[in-house]
């Protein structure tokens, strides 16, 4: 699953993948852990807030769509990266790269965040003492996923974890079914009213709502990769649809369940005893340890393309490399427990970026379409507009929520 953000690893294929092939690909690339904190964000703004949700999931199609666009352009152009270069050139190409890379190191913090909370949750008493040192539960719980995931780290081929993680669509309906069944027949009930409507919440909630359609990275590897390439627009139409039904059932039932209670992850709230809330909660934590190490892969390549020739090749320093990117990002997630505060920044900053901004931008440069106003650059320069605010605004909350939790 987050995006379980959508990593390139786990999407690139060998030329040639079929229509069906290509729609799972693509719904494995958007359906990810903002299936955990959307229920969050609908009790966050309140229902009318999914008019944004709605609003997201059609601008980011329509981007999706530019980034074809941009590669059709010239068909040199391979991956994201080689977008912007086409537009900007040597210095949009870094640009997009540091963001990218960027995005995927948070969302490997949340995912260590991710996996203590719900370890936590299973285990509340648990701790660790080491002399007159004592570790709490969550903190624990960091460290031990840590070395769980210490291994999957030391491997250069992660061609076989790739579809270990590939799982995230059946890992999130699942999840789905899971929390349906608690409030179906765990006791729990649909009886939660909820506010129609919270303006001081929507800039969290449209945040979060952004982070559920983070998967464009992975976009032109799906196009690339298609046997009929014409048959594009429906395979992301489709991935569309199905995500975003998806999301909205999880985000309903969850609100309608527990209301303004709603935790950051919903599996935080789910009863411990009952056997559905039990394979949701176990399902969640798959998810860190298959898609961590997929997560910061491309990272540590990058940190290594920097290299020079000496060294980028040398086995010890691509462990070394890896250690460190997994050693940094456990002390963060050891002492920063706001899973929810992260996604949001996430969203707010890096896929209003990645999704929204660039892709519009890209578009214009490449097919010269600022020249004169048309229908299409008024439609690009408003989802420009709107994804700026709302990654301002969403940036300014998340911020002023977090200090304040702090």
């Amino acid at each position: 699953m987050a995006s379980e953000l959508r990593t390139p690893l786990t999407q690139s294929q060998s030329a040639g993948s079929s229509f069906l092939k290509a729609c799972f690909n693509g719904t494995n690339a958007f359906l990810g852990i903002g299936l955990l904190t959307v229920p969050y964000a609908i009790s966050s703004g309140g229902w009318l807030s999914l008019v944004f949700f709605f609003m997201v999931a059609v601008m980011t199609f329509y981007t999706g769509i530019l980034l074809k666009t941009c590669m059709d352009a010239d068909p040199s152009v391979k991956g994201y990266l080689d977008i912007a270069e086409r537009a900007f050139g040597k210095r949009g190409r870094v640009i997009v790269m540091i963001i990218m890379n960027s995005e995927l190191y948070l969302v490997a913090i949340g995912l260590l965040i991710l996996e203590s909370e719900n370890l936590q949750k299973l285990f509340p008493n648990f701790m660790v003492k080491i002399g007159a040192l004592i570790i709490e539960a969550r903190q624990s719980f960091v460290l031990i996923t840590a070395l769980v995931i210490l291994p999957s780290m030391l491997l250069t081929d992660l061609s076989i974890l790739s579809y270990v993680s590939a799982t995230g669509v059946f890992s999130c309906l699942i999840i789905l079914g899971s929390i349906f069944c608690v409030g179906a027949f765990g006791g729990v009930g649909f009886h939660e009213k909820g506010t129609l409507l919270n303006v001081s919440g929507l800039p969290t909630a449209v945040s979060l709502y952004i982070v559920c359609f983070a998967g464009h990275p992975v976009i032109p590897s799906i196009y690339t990769s298609m046997r009929k390439r014409h048959q594009f627009s429906q395979v992301l139409l489709f991935s569309f649809v199905l995500t975003t039904i998806t999301y909205l059932l999880t985000a309903s039932e969850s609100y309608l369940m527990y209301g303004e209670s709603v935790e950051s992850q919903i599996t935080l709230n789910l009863p411990t005893k009952l056997i559905s809330s039990k394979v949701a909660i176990y399902t969640t934590l798959l998810i860190p340890v298959t898609r961590y190490a997929l997560m910061l892969t491309p990272v540590a390549n990058a940190i290594e393309g920097g290299l020079s020739e000496d060294y980028k090749n040398l086995r010890t320093v691509k462990i070394l490399v890896r250690m460190v990117l997994l050693v940094s990002s456990t002390i963060v997630a050891y002492v920063f427990p706001y899973f929810e505060n992260l996604m949001a920044i996430v969203g707010s900053i890096f896929v209003v970026l990645a999704s929204f901004v660039l892709p519009c931008l890209c578009y214009l440069k490449i097919s010269s379409s600022y020249g004169s106003w048309n229908f299409k650059l008024v439609g690009n320069v408003a989802v420009i507009v709107f994804a700026t605010l709302a990654g301002v605004l969403g940036t300014y909350s998340s911020i002023a929520e977090l200090v304040q939790n702090y």
